[in-house]
C-alpha cells in the first residue's frame, strides 16, 4: 500500500513564497522547507528576507509585487538561474482600517494595488512557465474577508481585495486546468501576526473577534501553514480552484 503521508512532502521542490520575510508567509517558507522544498523568499524587506532564506539554506528575492515589470524580470532571472518554480504561494499583503467615506483613494489603490493586482502580476509572472512546463501549484493567500464583512473594523479595500482574489484563483485554475497547474486559495481567519497587531491592540476590536471565533482563539502561522503545504503538495492532486477556509469556524456562524 502507498505511503499517503508521502504525498505531503516537497522533495526536491523550488517553492517560491511572495511575502515570506514574515507572518504567514515566513511560516510557510519555512514549513516548505521542513517538507524537502529548495524556498525562494520574496519580498520588499530585503534584511528579514535574506535572513529567513539564510535560515532555511533558500534563495532571497527582492520583489515588489506592485510593480509588474520588475516581477517580469524577476521571474526570468529565476528561471533562467535556478529553474521554473513548482510551487507559488502569492502571500504579499496590507491592511488599511478607516471608515469609506474617509478612505482616501491613495489608500483603496495602495491595497488593491498589493493584495490583488500584486497577486495578479505574481501568477501570471511565474506562473506562465509552469504553464509552458505542464505542471505546478499556485496557492493564493486571501482571507475569510473575501467571503464574509468582519467586524467591527472598517476595511472596505481589504475586504474587496480578498474577494477578488477568490475568483482570480478559480479563475486561473479553470485556464490553466488542462497544462497540469493548479491553482487553489487559502482563506486564514485572524491570525496571530503582525498585521492584526494594531486590532489585538484594540480591546473593542479584539474582543469581538474572538467571542465570533467559535474556537475562541486566534489562529496560529504555522496552522495557516500547514493548509498551505496540502494545497502545496501532491496530496491535493484533484483540487483545484478551491478557498480553503481556515478560521477557527468565525465564517460558519
Amino acid at each position: 500500500m502507498p505511503d499517503g503521508t508521502a504525498q505531503f512532502g516537497l522533495p526536491g521542490r523550488l517553492a517560491l513564497v511572495t511575502g515570506g520575510a514574515k507572518g504567514i508567509g515566513a511560516a510557510i517558507a519555512r514549513t516548505f522547507a521542513a517538507a524537502g522544498a529548495r524556498v525562494v523568499v520574496a519580498d520588499i524587506d530585503e534584511a528579514g528576507g535574506r535572513a529567513l532564506a539564510e535560515e532555511l539554506g533558500g534563495i532571497f528575492l527582492r520583489l515588489d509585487v506592485t510593480a509588474p515589470d520588475e516581477v517580469e524580470v524577476a521571474a526570468k532571472r529565476l528561471a533562467t538561474e535556478v529553474g521554473v518554480p513548482d510551487v507559488v504561494v502569492a502571500n504579499a499583503g496590507i491592511v488599511h482600517n478607516a471608515p469609506s467615506a474617509e478612505l482616501r483613494t491613495a489608500d483603496w489603490s495602495r491595497v488593491l494595488d498589493v493584495n490583488l493586482t500584486g497577486v495578479f502580476h505574481t501568477c501570471r509572472a511565474f506562473g506562465a512557465g509552469m504553464v509552458e512546463r505542464g505542471s505546478g501549484s499556485v496557492v493564493c493567500v486571501s482571507s475569510m474577508c473575501g467571503e464574509i464583512v468582519v467586524w467591527p473594523q472598517p476595511q472596505a479595500a481589504y475586504n474587496a481585495a480578498k474577494a477578488g482574489v477568490n475568483l482570480l484563483a478559480k479563475s486561473l485554475a479553470v485556464e490553466w486546468a488542462a497544462q497540469g497547474v493548479r491553482v487553489n486559495a487559502i482563506a486564514p481567519g485572524y491570525t496571530a501576526t503582525e498585521l492584526t497587531l494594531a486590532g489585538r491592540s484594540r480591546p473593542e476590536w479584539y474582543g469581538t473577534w474572538i467571542d465570533r471565533t467559535p474556537i475562541g482563539r486566534l489562529g496560529e502561522p504555522q496552522e495557516i501553514a500547514n493548509c498551505a503545504l496540502f494545497l502545496a503538495s501532491d496530496a491535493s492532486s484533484f483540487v483545484t480552484g478551491t478557498v480553503l477556509t481556515v478560521d477557527g469556524g468565525y465564517t460558519a456562524l
